[in-house]
């Protein structure tokens, strides 16, 4: 009788290992927490432009469980006017990330959605996608890296 039941504790921990694999993978990427971005590219009328965020601005994305926001900002003591923010609410479906832009700086950008593509390795996400604004004449593929931000404590 105890192998029996033995022969069934085994089975079902079988079964239930399989399907946490299985919703494991078909699961939605944690992608909440506070992002900094290390490089951003810009792809506009065939033209590339890279920018790495390591010196002179630093700018960090905060994403919860359904909003995102975004600042940008000058290291730079005396240069106060190149701030930017902005945010919104959210859709995540596995490597489907999409942004609805609520607030925004500049009022053409507001209300718009953008859709991207999202990778994440370890404590690394990029994001990838068409930033679309007709108001203000952009069309433009982006493509930023983020790592995870640590505790400044």
């Amino acid at each position: 009788m105890k192998k029996k039941y033995f022969g069934i504790v085994i089975l079902l921990s079988v079964i239930a290992c399989s399907g946490k694999k299985d919703k494991k993978e078909n699961s939605t990427l944690n992608i909440q927490g506070t992002w900094e971005l290390i490089s951003s590219e810009i792809i506009e009328n065939g033209k590339s432009r890279f920018t790495p965020f390591s010196g002179e601005q630093k700018m960090i994305k905060i994403i919860n469980g359904t909003h995102f926001a975004f600042l940008k900002y000058s290291l730079n003591p005396k240069d106060s006017s190149s701030f930017d923010a902005g945010g919104g609410s959210y859709t995540l479906n596995q490597h489907d990330y999409t942004e609805h832009l609520d607030y925004y700086k500049d009022k053409k950008w507001e209300g718009n959605t953008f859709k991207f593509k999202i990778t994440l390795n370890k404590d690394t996400l990029i994001q990838k996608g068409v930033e679309k604004v007709e108001e203000a004449n952009i069309d433009r593929v982006i493509i930023e890296k983020y790592i995870r931000a640590k505790p400044n404590r």
